[in-house]
């Protein structure tokens, strides 16, 4: 069984948002073509509180009941089964859905009999790549569908060694036009 995982696709993720990825909204017409091919589809979203030690390390963002904490306009959510929220706590926490406090995620894909994950998403270099090595760790055949993924890029080459890293790990690497 194949299973979705749409990783903090949030307006302060997106251009125009409190610690927008560059061009991070252009990931949300490749899932939206992608959610009719999956029958489990899932999401995480950041959800910090206002005060949290997290945001010593980034601007705050994805503050818990505000605009920037929601999924952007165009991603089709209502296709979405599960929201998993993650970074709810005054810690430094919650680049892998993984750490969700709402639900237990891996208990969640496996009582659906999910053997294969697909991560897409935003931050490849942060969230994504959290994500889908704790995927690989727990055992799930682990994607990234590269077209679907965008990186904040502190530094120019952080989207490609994310990419190498997972693909160490034993992630499979695929374009969108791969899954049918």
């Amino acid at each position: 069984m194949k299973g979705l995982l749409i990783v903090d696709v949030q307006n302060d993720f997106c251009p125009g948002g409190a610690l927008a990825v560059p061009e991070g909204d252009r990931v949300v017409p490749v899932i939206n073509r992608l959610l009719s091919h999956f029958d489990v589809v899932v999401a995480s979203k950041d959800w910090h509180p206002p005060k949290s030690v997290h945001f010593d390390t980034w601007p705050p963002h994805c503050v818990q009941n505000t605009n920037g904490a929601e999924f952007h306009p165009q991603l089709q959510s209502d296709s979405i089964q599960q929201v998993f929220l993650k970074g709810t706590r005054d810690k430094d926490d919650g680049y892998s859905a993984y750490e969700a406090t709402n639900l237990d995620l891996y208990a969640y894909l496996k009582e659906r009999n999910v053997t294969d994950l697909y991560v897409t998403g935003l931050a490849t270099d942060y969230c994504v790549k959290a994500s889908a090595l704790d995927a690989a760790r727990k055992g799930f055949s682990t994607f990234v569908v590269t077209d679907a993924v965008a990186a904040v890029n502190v530094k120019p080459d952080d989207a490609q060694k994310a990419l190498d890293e997972m693909q160490r790990a034993g992630i499979i690497l695929l374009d969108s036009s791969h899954i049918r």
